[in-house]
């Protein structure tokens, strides 16, 4: 599904798939953003975030203590510029895109984590994603071992010990089973989980034109990956492609497990009797 077209404007993307290592995280974002906002103007968000760097250039050169940089960096963008998050933005898709995160002040962990990343990045300080069972955080390496930091909740600092146990309580995981998933995340698994967040709205909200989007780039990051292809499948034909649709059960019926037979031939006869009464 990587048409010519689509790589032309989806330029980062096309280098995340292709599995550089010099990719551009948020304007990956940003080109994602671009299919369900297709006319938004990219340099507006680029734009807030090099004022905000800019803004933190003062307060980020004073600071005595790592701790004082991570609490001036929150204090910009949670108390001045009012970067929360809300229960709510969990159901909403648009708190997943980072220039309307910007806009709106809303966003979930993920993006407002991404744009926390791209703001102290330009500010000269190295934030890390950490892609941590039930909420995304950011990583920064103090001289006294690493600091977390959550956009989601105003900035919150808190060191490993007290981040271990809080990831405890409420993902119910063992500290060794979350022990890993504190280290850097790559940004393809960024990516990833992102678009999975947006998959798993628009499902929920059963708006397979979006959804059709977000699974196309799902199954580029997973060419081989019989899950995504299937689900490429079935949100084609959902979303009104019942040609793309046909093409994909029938290579999804090659290597299907045997459970999934008899669902994957009932929908591709669905797609074959909608072509059929366009004729």
């Amino acid at each position: 599904m990587l048409d010519a077209d689509w790589l032309e404007s989806s330029a980062e993307f096309a280098r995340l798939v292709a599995r550089q290592s010099d990719v551009d995280v948020v304007r990956v974002a940003l080109e994602i953003a671009r299919d369900a906002y297709p006319t938004f103007d990219e340099s507006t968000t680029l734009g807030w975030i090099k004022r905000r760097s800019a803004e933190l250039a003062g307060p980020l050169a004073r600071s005595g203590t790592d701790r004082q940089l991570l609490r001036e960096l929150s204090k910009c963008l949670a108390g001045m510029h009012g970067l929360h998050g809300d229960r709510e933005a969990y159901h909403r898709a648009e708190c997943s895109y980072l220039h309307r995160v910007v806009e709106t002040g809303v966003g979930i962990p993920i993006s407002l984590s991404l744009v926390y990343v791209a703001v102290a990045r330009q500010a000269g300080v190295e934030l890390y994603g950490i892609a941590a069972p039930a909420h995304f955080l950011t990583r920064y390496e103090s001289s006294d071992g690493p600091l977390f930091l959550d956009a989601f909740h105003g900035g919150a600092i808190r060191d490993y010990d007290r981040t271990l146990a809080w990831l405890r309580s409420v993902s119910g995981l063992s500290g060794r089973e979350i022990a890993r998933t504190l280290e850097p995340a790559s940004h393809r698994d960024i990516v990833i989980r992102m678009l999975n967040n947006l998959k798993a709205v628009y499902v929920r909200e059963n708006d397979w034109a979006n959804a059709w989007f977000v699974q196309r780039r799902l199954t580029a990051l997973h060419p081989t990956g019989y899950d995504e292809q299937r689900d490429l499948a079935l949100v084609s034909l959902k979303s009104g492609r019942p040609g793309i649709a046909i093409d994909l059960f029938e290579q999804c019926l090659r290597r299907c497990p045997s459970g999934d037979r008899s669902l994957l031939r009932a929908q591709q006869l669905e797609a074959e009797r909608m072509i059929s009464g366009w004729n």
